[in-house]
């Protein structure tokens, strides 16, 4: 049976089984496999660029050790070694951020993105800026959360709720990008109370991977 490999850079295992919940309606008879793991020695939350350049390493080696997978996801949403895993595999390999951007370019003009922490920001930016993509981005807002105060704090929803509802009110955001794996248990209830598409990065990006290994990489 073929199979993904979706890797959470970070240590939290509650993100793990967040995604892994989410991803659920893309595990298909006949479909690839979907593999959720966590990266052990990674921090506990991936919330600055320090913690992307100490994971670039740990998440290509996770794909370098494995022999088995189809296809890989890395579940951040700074994508970190992204391209320095393109570099080691001829398989495909997938970021959550490139891929939900992507997403909502397909599902309304202009999106706006839900960020964990202020510092986040500029990394998304960035991001943006080195694909061309950045005036299509009308807001990025964040919670003022941590990776584990997203992924198991009750106030959570509320929060994105508020932030979602500015993106599209202030900023005119007609479609709303969460920007953490951690926020993915919330994807339901935030679209069903904004009223506008909303992308779990991780699931559009292991959409992505499903189709890629269907038609053989």
């Amino acid at each position: 049976m073929a199979s993904i490999k979706v890797i959470n850079p970070n240590s939290n295992t509650v993100v793990t089984s967040a995604m892994s919940e989410a991803l659920e309606p893309l595990r298909m008879g006949g479909g690839p496999r979907i593999d959720c793991v966590t990266l052990e020695r990674g921090p506990l939350g991936i919330e600055s660029q320090a913690d992307v350049t100490a994971v670039e390493p740990l998440v290509a080696g996770a794909v370098q050790a494995d022999n088995e997978a189809d296809a890989f996801v890395i579940a951040c949403y700074s994508d970190p070694g992204l391209h320095l895993c393109r570099e080691l595999t001829g398989r495909p390999v997938f970021g959550i951020a490139e891929c939900a951007i992507l997403t909502a370019l397909s599902r309304g003009a202009g999106f706006g993105v839900i960020s964990i922490l202020p510092g986040s920001v500029a990394r998304h930016m960035r991001h943006l800026r080195e694909r061309q993509l950045q005036h299509l981005c009308v807001g990025d807002r964040p919670l003022g959360l941590s990776v584990a105060e997203v992924a198991s704090g009750a106030d959570t929803l509320r929060r994105m709720q508020e932030v979602g509802q500015a993106l599209r009110d202030e900023d005119g955001a007609e479609v709303v990008i969460m920007g953490c794996a951690g926020m993915a248990r919330h994807r339901e209830p935030l679209q069903d109370s904004l009223g506008v598409p909303v992308i779990d990065p991780t699931q559009a990006a292991v959409t992505m991977a499903v189709g890629a290994v269907a038609l053989g990489g």
